[in-house]
């Protein structure tokens, strides 16, 4: 059918839209352009700001990379004294990852004279976010203080929130402080880049000033607590959190992403039977079954796995599979890493074959790592030398420092003084400061009276201001 004959049905907006629609999924640049003709001659064009943004839309996500930075040229026909338009494309543009036409439309916008209102400023403050550059969204701040702007907590939540991504923590505080009255959006927004950033003092200094600000605490807040709780191993702390997250919300136990945050912050706290019972309690209603998510199985499973208990991880695991919930990538890293730890390695590999062959699942570099990682306890030298060449060879990089660390380490084991040199080469190239890869490289010299050469290891490490780290551990002191 040509397209001519699908412009007679579209009289309707739903219709319209719903055929700009089709045409952008299948890249139909002859309808859009024959459906523009069609509108501008019968009036329809300028009847409807929304079309306008539609059909505008449609067209940039037709046109190929090297033409889209002239889409501009099509807002010639949009009124530029109604700001409704542009501010759908710019949300439509930010929505579909074109956040380059966002920030594209509103600099048109101000050069032109269209009003800004808070719509226009919050979403290309989000799309600003969404490319990794703050510089545009610098001068969106800039116009922001010049027009007084900041006055809507709307777009000073939108700015800390791009500030906080972004990790200009500082900036984002400082916007924080100037917002006159403020709500619960943006102290989130706050506390966010406070846990991007592992700042946990300060995420518990603002939840502590929450109240007197009289902000409430929501989900997102309590889960930032709880962040920051088994961040500073601040078990007392995360049991108060957790008690009143069960006096103020109901079905606590129904909230995945919260009872997960729950598990994860008692076993970082080491507290692995706290974090067994809110496993247990997770996902259940009366008269129903337990609601099988990955996501809590995922976080126990590290919770099993970070406090030493290997072999609960692989009977985990097992259980997990018999309640018919499937495994995502963490899950294996977790498994395939537990079985290291065990001397599995038959069952290491089997786990690490069966992500391709049973669950579609691309195994990663962290993926490689804890495979070579296994095979290196098990002084399979030759088999981890195989399996990071098959990794190099899918282009995952130079892998990571823990694998070569891995490899280096069991090279002093098996008396591999050239492999256990490459593998320390490899390490440094990927951190050139790690001072325990230059001891682990100094213990294998010795093993071999390579004195000279620990001679020079010795004088690289006092040239680069190295020394070994010094161990520490946690306590949590109350008063």
């Amino acid at each position: 059918m040509s397209d001519q004959s699908h412009l007679q049905t579209p009289k309707t907006f739903s219709s319209i839209t719903q055929f700009l629609h089709n045409c952008s999924q299948t890249k139909n640049l002859r309808g859009i352009k024959t459906l523009y003709a069609h509108l501008f001659r019968t009036g329809l064009l300028y009847s409807s700001p929304i079309i306008q943004s539609k059909l505008i839309f449609s067209y940039t996500t037709c046109l190929h990379e090297n033409n889209i930075k002239t889409f501009t040229n099509c807002f010639k026909f949009i009124n530029h004294n109604n700001p409704l338009p542009f501010n759908v494309l710019i949300s439509d543009f930010f929505r579909n990852r074109l956040s380059f036409c966002s920030l594209k439309t509103l600099s048109f916008m101000h050069f032109h004279g269209v009003p800004l209102d808070t719509y226009a400023l919050c979403s290309s403050l989000a799309a600003s976010s969404s490319t990794k550059e703050v510089t545009f969204g610098k001068e969106v701040h800039a116009h922001v203080m010049k027009s007084g702007w900041l006055s809507s907590v709307f777009v000073g939540s939108a700015l800390v929130d791009l500030y906080a991504k972004l990790s200009f923590v500082t900036d984002a505080k400082m916007v924080f402080d100037e917002i006159p009255v403020k709500n619960s959006v943006c102290a989130n927004a706050l506390l966010s880049g406070y846990c991007q950033a592992e700042l946990w003092a300060e995420v518990l200094e603002l939840v502590r000033l929450m109240p007197i600000l009289k902000l409430d605490y929501d989900h997102f807040t309590l889960s930032a607590m709880l962040r920051a709780c088994a961040g500073l191993s601040a078990t007392e702390f995360g049991r108060q959190v957790h008690a009143y997250l069960i006096r103020k919300f109901n079905e606590v136990e129904n909230d995945v992403f919260m009872q997960s945050s729950l598990i994860e912050m008692y076993g970082k706290c080491g507290s692995m039977l706290k974090a067994l019972h809110v496993f247990n309690l997770a996902g259940y209603r009366t008269g129903a079954e337990r609601n099988k998510d990955v996501v809590l199985w995922t976080s126990m499973l590290g919770v099993c796995g970070r406090n030493g208990h290997f072999k609960d991880v692989i009977k985990l695991y097992n259980a997990m599979l018999r309640e018919g919930t499937k495994p995502d990538e963490v899950a294996f890293v977790t498994v395939i890493s537990a079985c290291g730890h065990t001397g599995q390695v038959k069952l290491g590999i089997e786990y690490f074959e069966s992500m391709v062959r049973d669950y579609n699942l691309n195994p990663g570099l962290e993926h490689y790592s804890c495979l070579v990682d296994l095979l290196c306890r098990a002084g399979e030298l030759e088999k981890a030398w195989n399996l990071i060449n098959e990794m190099l060879h899918k282009g995952h990089g130079i892998g990571s420092v823990s694998m070569w660390g891995a490899l280096l380490s069991a090279c002093y084991d098996c008396g591999n003084s050239e492999l256990g040199k490459l593998a320390a080469q490899k390490a440094l190239q990927l951190d050139p400061q790690n001072s325990g890869i230059y001891v682990m490289l100094s213990n294998l010299y010795a093993k071999f009276g390579m004195w000279n050469e620990i001679g020079r290891l010795r004088e690289l490490m006092k040239e680069k201001g190295l020394k070994k780290d010094t161990g520490c551990s946690w306590i949590e002191v109350t008063s």
